[in-house]
């Protein structure tokens, strides 16, 4: 239960942290979008509701500053997946053979396979909005032997066009006064919206393995 209440009161907890210790919370966020994106063991973090509650909080106390938050979760997004890019290709023969690997597991290896499959190389940036996938997606471009180039290019796109989108959004509109009365709800559509193509994917995936 306390996970749930985390999720449905994170701009509180976000405004304790930020009006306590201000200095200490650009490494707090930092550190949630980083391990969100570069932990392949850690997919469940709510990234998409940091992003939001965070621009809303800075906008409504002015406790830190806005554009070097900004910069912050720029550079957290994507030296996360690029971590997490380098740790697939670290792993990738044992993932390859089919071989267990302690914490992950396969099943969303193979998702994100389809993901791949389905987009190509787009999926690095497309992945971003896709809970799960967005953790998985660097993993498998380092399995697969992606070149890194490529996939950086990918990535910075991803990673700027996904937080500039929640972030602006939490930091436009988290104050207007019908936000600000239905916070948690606000929280709880950005989480529903998010875990929609995760839903999609995983019923066509249903429905296939029926048909065949």
């Amino acid at each position: 239960m306390k996970i749930v209440d985390y999720f449905l009161n994170i701009d509180k907890y976000i405004e304790i942290i930020m009006q306590s210790y201000p200095l200490l919370t650009y490494l707090v966020l930092f550190g949630i979008i980083f391990i969100e994106t570069g932990v392949v063991i850690l997919p469940f973090l709510p990234g998409d509701s940091v992003l939001f509650a965070a621009g809303a909080i800075i906008a409504k106390t002015g406790a830190i500053n806005p554009l070097i938050m900004l910069i912050l979760f720029y550079l957290a997004a994507i030296i996360g997946d690029s971590t997490n890019y380098a740790i697939g290709h670290f792993l990738g023969d044992k993932i390859k053979e089919r071989k267990k690997v302690r914490f992950i597991k396969m099943e969303y290896i193979d998702r994100t396979h389809a993901f791949f499959e389905k987009n190509g190389m787009s999926a690095i940036t497309i992945a971003r909005f896709v809970p799960i996938i967005r953790t998985f997606a660097p993993f498998v471009a380092g399995v697969s032997k992606m070149k890194y180039r490529i996939f950086l290019i990918y990535n910075i796109i991803g990673g700027v066009l996904w937080v500039s989108l929640m972030y602006g959004l939490g930091y436009f509109f988290g104050n207007i006064s019908i936000v600000k009365e239905n916070f948690s709800l606000i929280i709880l559509a950005v989480i529903f919206i998010s875990v929609i193509p995760i839903a999609i994917a995983f019923i066509n995936s249903r429905t296939t393995k029926t048909k065949n």
